[in-house]
């Protein structure tokens, strides 16, 4: 809001004789409004529902999470009208769920510095639903206060928190990923998957098993697609969150080129959120590739009821929005990256598919895996059986859980070296070394 402030304040000031001349001397059919001053208007008002959708918006889903697999039974606990022990705050935490201190009132905020605050208590959890405190959770509660039903939103794995308060808790930070969340193991908690149980064609305790093996920081979105869980070697086929910021002007998105922006938000709120939308992708009717997909028509959702669709116009233009944030200045070396720098553009030539300043590449941004020297794995599992040249602005805010789409790579010396072999760089020891300097200056 202060930035809204700003801007119409300088063009008030800026342009005020201007702009009385123009009216002035428009024809008596002008509108009163000059186009700038729409279009201002438009800009911010877009910006604030998106970022609304992207917060709050659970698009009706409400009715999976709660309805289908009962998980609001399970966080509310026995005590409080559900199953179980309930979730504590600090089981919650543990999962890697974030508080939004901004949301709670200020003589909450004081008696949780004074420890007057129980956090093993359920009831605490319900608490800070109510508030729509939890990132990325909706609680739907009836007019006695009882949670009746949960959904969740966009910002569950792709926002955290600065942990301003205590680790987990502190103002949110759209955009960034969650690597600390353990999505498996939250739904995991549900009372019922039979619906996934139904969908692969397993018993739940397997579809359990499977969700617990995903670990912190990790998401299977093809898991309903194609019904692998594994990897060819037996590793968890679930890869990490990615980022949701530095995306304006980057094309393909995702870590095997599923499509733009708005096809991904459109993709994961029906299929993935499960929320009330309309999904077109006819490359899903491929049953060999895509069985479970195939089968259940996931290639062509339109529902009765739409909640997904107009949203997506503004809630990319927030995410557009959202740019890498800058490395704190005492988190690389300044001399070693400059260094890097010029390796990254010359003679490393990092820069023929990492382009500046997008650092991917204009256009059609994917390789195949013999390109880039690693397994096709998670490739085939999308439609062009390719991976995209990942931006790296930003990089510096998600290396926990390793780096590539799956983690493989813990460091980003690991990540150079893997390079250096594969394309017979020749770097040196310090070569490397500066290289990823500058990498976590980005």
């Amino acid at each position: 809001m202060r930035c809204r402030n700003v801007q119409r304040a300088l063009i008030s000031v800026g342009a005020c004789a201007l702009v009385t001349a123009a009216v002035e001397a428009q024809p008596p059919h002008a509108s009163a409004k000059r186009f700038d001053d729409v279009y201002w208007e438009n800009v911010f008002d877009a910006l604030e529902r998106g970022r609304e959708i992207f917060r709050f918006d659970n698009f009706g889903n409400e009715d999976f999470w709660g309805g289908t697999l009962r998980l609001h039974e399970a966080i509310a606990g026995r005590d409080h009208g559900g199953v179980g022990a309930g979730v504590s705050p600090e089981a919650a935490l543990g999962l890697g769920l974030k508080v939004d201190i901004d949301a709670l009132p200020p003589q909450l905020v004081q008696a949780l510095r004074r420890g007057r605050v129980d956090l093993g208590d359920p009831a605490v959890t319900l608490s800070l639903l109510s508030l729509d405190a939890v990132v990325g959770v909706r609680g739907l509660f009836d007019d006695a206060g009882r949670l009746e039903s949960v959904g969740i939103t966009c910002a569950l794995c792709h926002s955290t928190v600065d942990d301003a308060f205590a680790p987990g808790i502190g103002r949110r930070l759209d955009g960034w990923p969650n690597r600390d969340l353990d999505v498996g193991a939250i739904i995991a908690a549900a009372p019922d998957l039979s619906f996934f149980a139904s969908l692969l064609g397993v018993s739940e305790d397997t579809v359990r098993d499977v969700l617990l093996d995903w670990g912190p920081g990790k998401f299977d979105a093809h898991l309903i697609l194609d019904g692998r869980p594994t990897t060819p070697d037996g590793k968890t086929a679930a890869v990490l969150l990615p980022p949701a910021f530095g995306l304006a002007g980057v094309n393909l998105h995702t870590s095997n080129g599923w499509g733009s922006v708005t096809h991904w938000n459109a993709f994961v709120a029906v299929l993935e959120m499960q929320g009330k939308g309309t999904f077109y992708d006819p490359r899903l009717e491929d049953a060999g590739k895509f069985p479970i997909a195939a089968a259940n028509g996931f290639g062509n959702v339109r529902p009765e009821e739409d909640l997904v669709t107009s949203k997506l116009g503004p809630l990319h233009l927030y995410q557009l929005s959202l740019q890498a944030p800058r490395p704190p200045r005492d988190l690389y070396d300044a001399e070693a990256a400059k260094r890097g720098e010029a390796l990254f553009v010359g003679r490393a030539d990092c820069a023929r598919c990492h382009v500046p300043p997008l650092f991917t590449e204009p256009g059609w941004n994917l390789h195949t895996p013999e390109e880039i020297g690693i397994d096709g794995n998670h490739a085939q599992r999308g439609p062009e059986d390719r991976y995209r040249t990942t931006p790296l602005r930003g990089l510096w805010t998600h290396v926990e859980g390793g780096f590539y789409h799956d983690g493989r790579f813990a460091t980003l010396a690991e990540v150079i070296e893997h390079y250096d072999r594969h394309f017979g760089l020749g770097l040196s020891e310090r070569d490397k070394r500066d290289l990823a300097e500058y990498l976590m200056s980005l």
